[in-house]
């Protein structure tokens, strides 16, 4: 999202609290200490997703199914890859132990579908975005500040793809923008950003092409059937990842403090879905502890209930959905949502605080 511009902190006033570091604490203290413990056995679970996905590609190359029951397949395929892709999010962040060569080979399993080299994907996500959630235009997870469409007007027609934009095709944006996103950082971002120093960037973009020769291999290989094989997988794995990513900070309003609390946004999942998406849904959770076991969020939750109630706030996920595609994506103050082709569209994000804190889900 943040694609070509030098990053800056926040030229509006910070927004939240400075105690993060003594939430967690408090956290580490009060409660079971195997909360935080390294979770290995749960790297199980690569196969039967893996079993999953390869069973369902070759059911449709082989069996002679119809087209309807083959779309099935192609959706319940590209679930897994982005369920897979979750699994794979805990393990490169450390949250399965594991050596740094076992924590690649996973990681390659979840991200090389979604065509993001495991190395690119650490120093991107794990250094740069937890370094600077939601900061001004620091984040590269972020579409930034008015301030910077006004220095760089052009950019305005990126903003178009975008939920919340309005155009026809901002609706497919959450079908191919992880991917779309990931080379625009490894093609812009990493090139400039000091961040990003140290990374191989030449042997990141030559594992880009690794991943997209796979995706065309299977694509000649399928022939007609690539519409189920690679189109609708590749389509639905990017939508599912993009539905948590999008809305866990989009509506968040910006901070100087990187402050899980006031920066980040947990979602209200369907039971069923939420364990099969390894709780992703538990994102501040995540924000405070990134090598945590999303397993064990759900303790880290209940913590923030009852102990900050009135700041920690989780939406119903479609709603969360539904507010993305109602509101801009560009901030006019650390608290404001503005439309940059459209100025006097303007959205107040504080008012969200209050309806969907914790204290307030059953008043």
């Amino acid at each position: 999202m943040n694609a070509a511009v030098k990053p800056e902190k926040m030229e509006t006033p910070a927004w939240g609290k400075q105690d993060e570091r003594e939430l967690r604490n408090r956290m580490k203290q009060e409660l079971p200490a195997d909360t935080f413990a390294p979770q290995t056995w749960r790297v199980i679970w690569f196969l039967p997703l893996q079993l999953v996905i390869w069973g369902g590609i070759v059911t449709i190359l082989t069996a002679g199914l119809p087209w309807y029951a083959n779309l099935l397949l192609g959706l319940v395929v590209g679930h897994t890859i982005g369920s897979q892709a979750l699994l794979a999010h805990e393990v490169l962040h450390g949250a399965m132990g594991m050596s740094h060569k076992w924590q690649n080979f996973f990681g390659w399993l979840g991200f090389g579908p979604m065509v993001v080299p495991p190395e690119f994907w650490r120093r991107w996500h794990n250094v740069v975005h937890h370094a600077n959630t939601n900061m001004g235009n620091a984040d590269p997870d972020s579409f930034g500040t008015i301030r910077r469409y006004h220095t760089n007007p052009g950019q305005k027609k990126f903003t178009k793809l975008a939920p919340g934009s309005g155009t026809w095709y901002s609706y497919l944006f959450l079908t191919y923008s992880f991917t779309f996103h990931a080379l625009l950082v490894l093609g812009v971002q990493a090139k400039h950003r000091k961040q990003f120093q140290g990374l191989d960037r030449k042997r990141a973009i030559r594992q880009v092409w690794y991943c997209v020769a796979g995706w065309t291999a299977l694509a000649i290989i399928s022939g007609p059937l690539a519409i189920f094989t690679v189109l609708i997988p590749f389509m639905t794995a990017n939508f599912l990842g993009q539905a948590y990513i999008l809305t866990n900070h989009f509506l968040r309003p910006q901070t100087g403090t990187n402050n899980p609390l006031d920066n980040s946004m947990s979602l209200r999942s369907n039971p069923v879905l939420d364990r099969l998406h390894f709780r992703f849904s538990h994102h501040v959770e995540h924000h405070f502890f990134p090598k945590m076991g999303h397993n064990k969020a759900p303790a880290v939750r209940k913590w923030l209930e009852e102990n900050h109630g009135e700041r920690y706030m989780a939406m119903p996920h479609s709603t969360a959905i539904k507010l993305l595609y109602s509101t801009p994506r560009v901030y006019k103050s650390a608290t404001e949502l503005v439309d940059p082709n459209n100025p006097e569209r303007v959205f107040d994000l504080l008012p969200l605080q209050e309806q969907f804190a914790a204290t307030n889900r059953n008043a």
